[in-house]
């Protein structure tokens, strides 16, 4: 059956007039949420691009301000919890659009009974990451609600960064063309299948780590590094497949993976094998992807090599002029499959 007949029935399948979890996933429904929905009513210059974050120009200043609201289940997981997690992402998104990250804010809504314990724990771990991350956090806002009315604690983040004028065009990838390089900083599917592992309700037992960090210190090495830098993102909700498939999607180049060349750790290849799931679609909260000319491939492997978050950086694809739009993957068997973004909810509340 042709892949058009296929996309054609799965459209109709998910079709419903209630929100889904799927919406939030990250993937296809996401996108037509955003597009459909979103876009449609709050569209203007900015937020038609559909970037991680919307480059604002003010007082000749050049800057860039996102947005992100974390509801992780569970909130503490190996490598982590929801507050370091709400700080990295918010650095993570500024970073991929090639800003300094500066400031954030931190809005808490919190379920009656909670613990004060853990949520010093949490705001303290916060402050720890932002340090680390050196951003300040200068505003915030705090709800609580009754209980049943929220589980346990979500948090929202946003964040402004600055950015230089040269680095503009990356949160659009603008400037791709073929023969541009893939690259990414290490393994992927950690953070999904570390989360998934601590969910009680499993009786899964694994000492599988989130890769949760904060990336712009290795994203400024390798601005730094080269000038050849044409698109980031940081592959989160949907994983790596629907980064790149979202990418290629009604452009006029195709993307060609490499599954040879993709790190997926032992353990997280086998917890994935036993349940079902596509690490390819498994969500990361420590890994950039980035596209580069191929002149400047080697010189932003070796800067991220040299950060302790880039210690397995590798190539694992590259930008084509055949099937246009489209993103595929070389499978380790000599065959090759269509990537598309992901459809409905591989693994829920990951962020």
């Amino acid at each position: 059956m042709p892949f058009t007949v296929i996309t054609e029935i799965l459209k109709k399948m998910i079709k419903n007039d209630k929100v889904l979890l799927g919406h939030g996933s990250g993937g296809k429904l996401s996108h037509d949420l955003v597009s459909d929905l979103f876009v449609k009513y709050f569209n203007n210059n900015y937020l038609d691009k559909q970037t991680d974050a919307a480059i604002l120009e003010l007082s000749g200043n050049q800057l860039s301000f996102t947005t992100d609201s974390f509801v992780v289940d569970p909130i503490f997981f190996p490598g982590g919890n929801i507050g370091k997690l709400a700080v990295c992402g918010t650095v993570n998104d500024l970073a991929v659009s090639g800003a300094t990250p500066l400031y954030l804010s931190a809005g808490f809504i919190i379920e009656e009974g909670f613990s004060f314990e853990d949520l010093e724990t949490i705001v303290r771990s916060m402050a720890e990451e932002a340090k680390k991350a050196g951003v300040v956090i200068v505003t915030g806002d705090t709800k609580v609600v009754n209980r049943g009315k929220c589980d346990k604690i979500f948090i929202n983040t946003a964040g402004i960064g600055k950015i230089e004028t040269q680095h503009v065009h990356i949160g659009e990838g603008s400037r791709i063309k073929p023969g541009d390089k893939i690259i990414i900083n290490g393994s992927i599917g950690d953070h999904g299948m570390a989360v998934l592992a601590a969910r009680k309700e499993l009786n899964i037992q694994s000492d599988i780590q989130s890769d949760c960090a904060s990336l712009n210190g290795l994203i400024q090495n390798i601005l730094t590094a080269s000038d050849g830098i044409k698109f980031m993102r940081d592959a989160t909700r949907g994983g790596l497949a629907t980064v790149l498939a979202e990418l290629a999607d009604k452009k006029d180049f195709g993307i060609t993976l490499e599954e040879s060349s993709l790190l997926v750790r032992p353990k997280v290849r086998a917890f994935c094998e036993l349940l079902g799931f596509d690490p390819l679609y498994i969500a990361n909260e420590g890994k950039v992807v980035v596209i580069v000319d191929p002149d400047s491939a080697e010189k932003v492997i070796q800067a991220m090599i040299a950060n302790e978050f880039g210690k397995d950086a590798r190539i694992i694809g590259e930008i084509t002029d055949g099937y246009p739009g489209k993103a595929w993957i070389n499978t380790g068997i000599g065959g090759k499959r269509i990537l598309d973004m992901l459809a409905g909810e591989q693994l829920p509340r990951i962020c």
